[in-house]
């Protein structure tokens, strides 16, 4: 079953507000365990890791920029 637009809104505010921050603690503190790589191999896992926190993601943020769907066009 398919999210409603609000339910996609309040799930990606979740996401961002504390999934996001607890994920790039963890990143950082694996990072931190695995001790200090050269720094562009620190640079491409960092930016690797940026973009694989969001794939799964992807159904929940597309179109909560915009205005709900399910609003009639009257309405103000």
């Amino acid at each position: 079953m398919a999210l409603s637009y609000k339910a996609r809104r309040r799930w990606s505010l979740v996401i961002l507000v504390i999934g996001l921050p607890t994920y790039i603690v963890a990143a950082v503190t694996i990072m931190n365990w695995l001790g200090r790589p050269p720094f562009v191999v620190e640079l491409l896992v960092y930016v690797g890791l940026g973009i694989l926190w969001a794939l799964p993601f992807r159904a929940i943020f597309r179109g909560v920029g915009q205005a709900d769907p399910d609003k009639p066009a009257g309405d103000g």
